[in-house]
């Protein structure tokens, strides 16, 4: 686990009212580190759960003296996310060149059982 995020997801669980933005912090990082193995499988069942955190995190007002720390904790999800994402677009491509060349083999394997 990152160091920051570490720090910062203590630092946000000890504030009392987010304990569940610690936990969406925590699981954006180990969705990451999933999705930089090709795990995505578990990065979308992990999904499902960062969202129910992020819901209940946010169903209640943020006090002023948590702001800071929300917004650090935010800053860093997105940053996280953001590289998720450019992942899950590598990956789709990765699908689509294989996909792409499983048809070009089975027309090749065609032509030649017709020949």
């Amino acid at each position: 686990m990152d160091s920051f995020s570490k720090s910062l997801a203590d630092e946000v669980r000890n504030s009392e009212s987010a304990p569940n933005l610690a936990d969406a912090l925590l699981l954006t990082e180990q969705m990451l580190k999933l999705a930089r193995s090709n795990e995505w499988e578990t990065v979308t069942a992990l999904e499902k759960e960062r969202k129910i955190a992020i819901e209940t995190c946010f169903a209640y007002p943020i006090s002023d003296s948590q702001s800071g720390v929300f917004s650090e904790a935010l800053a860093a999800m997105l940053q996280m996310n953001e590289e998720l994402v450019s992942l899950l677009e590598s990956a789709k491509e990765q699908v689509a060149i294989k996909r792409s060349d499983q048809r070009r083999i089975k027309r090749s394997v065609a032509h030649y059982l017709d020949v």
